[in-house]
């Protein structure tokens, strides 16, 4: 399955839709898309996850470079993934602790309802 992401905007937000498989295949064109939002001066995104059924390690970095680079212009990054144990992102964030890193949301509309600047993830250097 092949790497799908879509742009909309929405209540002072960028949501990207990412679905498919993030690998190490398609990673490059996922960071390309938030990059591009960032250099369009769009520095609060959602990244809407619930389609997503494989991230490897690579797609787990990339994940982690975005809040980089948002943090980076001073901007916020939300994740959109259901809280069911059987979703594939979920499952690997949950068990590399990677949830306390991420402002994670489990619909959209969650993600939507503080506007931007409401809610802030506690800085963690890695």
């Amino acid at each position: 399955m092949n790497l799908q992401v879509t742009t909309e905007d929405r209540e002072g937000w960028t949501v990207l839709f990412v679905s498919g498989e993030v690998d190490f295949a398609v990673v490059p064109e996922l960071g390309e898309n938030v990059r591009r939002a960032v250099a369009q001066g769009r520095h609060h995104l959602i990244l809407e996850l619930t389609d997503v059924v494989f991230c490897d390690s690579t797609g787990i970095g990339a994940l982690v470079g975005a809040r980089r680079l948002l943090r980076s212009c001073s901007g916020q990054l939300r994740l959109v993934m259901p809280p069911n144990k059987e979703h594939h992102v979920n499952r690997v964030f949950t068990a590399l602790g990677l949830r306390r890193l991420f402002d994670v949301h489990p619909t959209l509309g969650e993600a939507l309802a503080d506007g931007p600047g409401d809610r802030q993830v506690e800085a963690i250097t890695a």
